[in-house]
């Protein structure tokens, strides 16, 4: 039966979309041979998580750009720099845009964010909520995070000291600092609810971050109805839809009611002055947003914020903890730029080059995610010698990228040292695409200067 209805939608797509082609292209990357009208999609089915699927077939074929058509939708995988670089910086504006499917949807709010839609927010977010004189504004509510960070661990510490030895859970204390961070610059308050008594988060947190990251995990995640459009409106073939729907209104319950009580304290005159972005955003005139895209444009930014500085420091800890020289080595460097007599503070983190090194290293060995967010081409047009028809979906690997052999000495070994280069200064960006932090480009990450002070 799905057979049959991919097979139907897909005659009906090739009917639809199917044009002349008045002269001839170059080949399409190499890939796997696909089937008439559904293309790769049974396979890619059998052959899940799909990532792993596709950097497989990369290896076996020996290429560094691989063309898959799922479907109508031709995906191309990149894992060379140079090719990367092609996409992403000469030929920029031919892929800024995103693909249309069904968790970009329902994840921006039926398309009213900036991230994953057309580029029509994208100067406004830098300007006015991303700047350099707006990371300065909230720098005393970047501080006092970090001192309830370091109030919580102390806290946990003498809590766990008779039963666990003070042994903590780095996951759940870099998750909860990066969610306090972002929800502390947006609304003023590090909790929806009361926390937890020890400065750690309370039920309320704990959901939020939960379904920030099954959001994250189904967002972009390869589902059979991207690539057959019509199928939508028919079934949810793989569940993806309920689970994403779930997991948007469990977070969003939790952010929507603060922001609604917001507005309505500015109609009302008993807010006056901007403390925080969401007053940003509700007093924004150019151009003023409705209450629907601030509500999205929140959750867009909270998921963007947080899931990435965590990764990259629970990985960082766990790689130094099994090499104590590179452990060592970061406390004397701690020793030497801070001493012993006072706290870090983000002024110091300019000359706290190695560990920036190490945070970096953990950024290339292991990243938050297989892939970036896809990239869309806009027209027909020719990279590294191959053709790339219009519509096609571009994700550059950030696992092939940063363990690249051809780049990298060594890959699978966590080196902080080979980003400590001539004396320079080290920074978690890398425009050459040898490794993906923040991307580039017209799509590259908005929030660098919040995410790598």
């Amino acid at each position: 039966m799905l057979i049959f209805i991919l097979f139907i939608v897909s005659v009906l797509v090739l009917l639809l979309t199917r044009r002349p082609r008045s002269q001839l292209h170059p080949p399409l990357p190499p890939g796997p041979k696909p089937l008439p009208f559904i293309g790769s999609i049974i396979t890619m089915l059998q052959n899940k998580p799909t990532f792993r699927w596709i950097h497989k077939m990369m290896d076996e074929m020996g290429t560094k750009i691989l063309c898959v058509r799922l479907g109508s939708t031709h995906v191309i995988a990149v894992s060379d720099p140079k090719i990367a670089r092609e996409f992403l910086k000469e030929k920029d504006e031919i892929f800024s845009s995103r693909p249309d499917c069904m968790s970009g949807y329902l994840t921006s709010g039926g398309y009213l964010t900036t991230v994953l839609v057309p580029l029509k927010m994208r100067k406004t977010l830098a300007t006015e909520f991303l700047s350099l004189s707006r990371h300065r504004w909230l720098k005393n509510k970047r501080d006092e995070e970090a001192d309830n960070l370091v109030r919580y661990i102390y806290n946990q510490c003498e809590i766990n000291s008779t039963v666990t030895g003070g042994v903590l859970n780095v996951r759940t204390i870099v998750q909860q600092y990066s969610s306090n961070t972002i929800r502390k610059i947006i609304f003023g308050n590090r909790y929806f609810g009361k926390g937890s008594r020890d400065g750690g988060p309370g039920e309320e947190e704990i959901e939020h971050v939960d379904s920030l990251n099954v959001n994250l995990s189904y967002l972009y995640a390869f589902c059979v109805t991207d690539y057959f459009p019509l199928l939508r409106w028919i079934t949810d073939f793989d569940g993806h839809k309920r689970i994403l729907s779930n997991a948007i209104h469990t977070a969003r319950k939790h952010q929507d009611r603060l922001i609604d009580e917001r507005i309505q304290q500015w109609k009302e005159g008993i807010r006056t002055e901007e403390d925080d972005l969401l007053d940003v955003f509700i007093n924004l005139k150019n151009p003023t947003l409705t209450t629907d895209q601030i509500k999205a444009q929140v959750y867009e930014m909270i998921l963007a914020a947080f899931d990435n500085p965590s990764n990259g420091i629970e990985w960082a800890i766990a790689e130094m903890i099994n090499q104590p020289r590179i452990f060592d080595r970061a406390m004397q460097e701690l020793d030497s730029v801070v001493g012993k007599d006072r706290l870090v503070q983000e002024s110091d983190i300019p000359n706290l080059n190695y560990i920036k090194a190490c945070a970096k290293e953990a950024f290339r060995l292991h990243p938050v995610a297989p892939f970036n967010l896809p990239h869309v081409a806009t027209v027909d047009t020719t990279v590294a010698g191959y053709f790339i028809p219009k519509g096609s979906h571009v994700i550059l690997s950030r696992i092939g990228l940063g363990r690249n052999p051809e780049v990298w000495d060594d890959p699978l070994t966590f080196n902080p040292d080979r980003h400590m280069t001539g004396g320079n200064e080290v920074v978690l960006t890398d425009n050459t695409l040898q490794m993906l932090s923040f991307s580039t480009g017209r799509r590259g990450c908005a929030g660098v200067l919040l995410g790598s002070p």
